[in-house]
């Protein structure tokens, strides 16, 4: 197509889109005379903003056009922290508080006293329902310390019902927050479950959902590409050698060749695909009708992440084919979802939202190729000689325990029996790990705790992400286009860069909001207040942000 190098050059460089449709100034959103019956809450897990605006012109008239078209949207919407990952972005959300606040520092973390693992969603006094539970597997909301929209609303009218679901556990457990309840995809069975720290059972519209065995509908069913294959020459062509050994495209087919019926393995492999996010949505659809959402005065919040968008883009890269028809496929269902809550629960009667967890960086070979100083960094050798420098200065013993979230996790006992100072050991942590080739700024704990460092490169977003009871002791990010190797990621997020930090932010519901592109920035942090003055409701108690400047209806 025409604009096709336009296209690469947005997903590639990750520019900020300032000039593909007219500004609108932004006024502040006075409160209606009525609330939305149900506020629906969508997430893209791994959705960058710079996709969803060089698809536009492919996307169907009623799915994402819906709110560029019809609804109020953000040019220059950022996440705030620096440490953008799957946990840390469902925790913010709903709650408007940074991880500095809410604790969820990322997916997981090391306790700093005891090194343990620590599950941003994991309580091992609940267990999935009618399903195995692993030690670290997510089952409750017991280590957000922070109140979400939800909890507000349920607090004042207990009514209200709250609902996240999701393809993974933390997506549905942390946007669902203390009082809610969630449902996760168990890629074991292909069913939703919840868990006993909210219920003992199931009600009977859950059982009747999974008795469908609706997962079993796409076993040896292809994906296929929604256009022709003209229409994707802005994206990187499939079985790109770095795909890695299975090689990766279009058509792809749920299930092994050797697989006569589905099992975890068909199960889990849905993950990586649309099927999953179909599958999600249409429990979403049963959720409305068995809690009966959004029928009656007191409002309810239904959030569901849409989680095969990052499955895909961890295994080819938001500049793939894949990436590409995959957002499609998402729009596609999104209208439908979009249609039938106008028919059910009534086109005046809920507001949309839709955001994301985080965005994605090039893969380095992209990069790499455009002449970007680009690579992978293999952690556990980069840590070890940092140990190594570490031992040099101070003595023989394991100064470095390991990295927990983006910060390193040093030997407070080993600091005490040689009887240093944890602050001169963490300094001499933080310079042996910024000579390490692809390491960009390290601040010690502290500087964090003076704030200390105000106004130097990245240190607001990395304070924002760091929390003195769960954060180690030196918080680190890496340069622009650099990431840590993994075995099953092409490519990755998790930095303060704009690549990562540059998500969307779009809203629908004529009622409150009028249509209207906000060339304001503006963080995800503002989502939460803003949803709370229009549910007519307190902001959440830890809330950062501030008003969206919505367009006044």
């Amino acid at each position: 197509m025409a604009n096709s190098t336009f296209r690469r050059g947005l997903l590639v460089a990750g520019l900020a889109v300032l000039a593909l449709v007219g500004g609108v100034a932004a006024q502040q959103l006075p409160v209606a005379a009525s609330k939305p019956k149900l506020l629906v809450f969508l997430v893209v897990d791994g959705l960058p903003q710079r996709q969803i605006l060089a698809y536009r012109d492919q996307l169907s008239p009623d799915g994402l056009a819906r709110f560029l078209d019809r609804g109020a949207w953000f040019s220059d919407a950022h996440y705030a922290h620096s440490f953008t990952v799957t946990g840390a972005g469902h925790a913010i959300m709903l709650s408007g508080a940074n991880p500095s606040r809410t604790g969820i520092i990322g997916n997981d973390w090391l306790d700093p006293l005891t090194g343990q693992p620590e599950y941003c969603a994991g309580d091992t006094s609940a267990s999935y329902i009618g399903h195995a539970t692993n030690a670290l597997d997510g089952t409750s909301p017991k280590n957000l310390r922070v109140e979400t929209l939800g909890d507000v609303l349920r607090r004042i009218d207990p009514r209200s019902k709250v609902i996240g679901i999701s393809g993974k556990d933390r997506g549905a457990i942390l946007p669902a927050g203390k009082s809610g309840v969630a449902y996760m995809y168990m890629g074991a069975s292909g069913q939703f479950a919840s868990t006993t720290h909210y219920m003992p059972a199931h009600p009977a519209w859950v059982n009747a959902f999974n008795a469908a065995k609706p997962a079993d509908q796409y076993f040896k069913k292809q994906w296929t590409a929604l256009l022709p294959e003209t229409e994707y020459a802005g994206s990187l062509p499939d079985q790109q050698k770095w795909f890695g050994p299975g090689g990766g495209g279009l058509p792809a087919t749920f299930g092994a060749a050797e697989d006569d019926a589905p099992g975890p393995r068909y199960y889990t492999g849905l993950l990586r695909g649309p099927f999953v996010d179909q599958l999600s949505l249409d429990f979403a659809r049963a959720a409305i009708a068995g809690e009966a959402l959004g029928q009656d005065d007191a409002p309810d919040i239904l959030a569901v992440s849409l989680s095969g968008h990052d499955y895909v883009n961890h295994a080819f890269s938001a500049e793939s084919r894949l990436s590409h028809d995959h957002l499609l496929q998402l729009d596609r269902m999104l209208q439908g979802f979009f249609r039938e809550l106008d028919a059910t629960v009534g086109a005046g009667n809920y507001l949309a939202t839709l955001t994301a967890d985080h965005g994605f960086m090039p893969a380095p070979e992209v990069t790499a190729a455009l002449g970007q100083d680009s690579g992978r960094i293999n952690p556990s050798q980069a840590l070890g000689r940092v140990n190594q420098g570490l031992v040099a200065r101070f003595g023989p013993g394991r100064w470095v325990i390991n990295a927990s979230g983006s910060t390193l996790l040093l030997d407070k006992k080993l600091m005490a029996a040689a009887k240093l100072d944890p602050d001169d050991v963490a300094e001499a942590a933080r310079a042996l790990l910024l000579a390490e080739p692809g390491f960009g700024v390290a601040y010690t704990r502290r500087e964090l705790l003076a704030n200390s460092r105000t106004g130097a490169p990245l240190f607001e977003q990395m304070r924002k992400s760091w929390h003195p009871d769960v954060s180690g002791e030196v918080q680190f990010s890496l340069k622009a286009n650099w990431m840590f190797a993994s075995s099953t990621s092409v490519t990755t997020h998790g930095s303060p860069h704009a690549y990562d930090t540059n998500v969307p932010i779009l809203v629908y519901g004529p009622t409150w909001v009028k249509p209207g592109r906000v060339d304001t920035r503006v963080e995800v942090v503002d989502m939460a207040p803003t949803l709370a003055r229009l549910l007519q409701v307190p902001a959440p108690s830890s809330s950062e942000g501030r008003q969206l400047p919505l367009l006044a209806p």
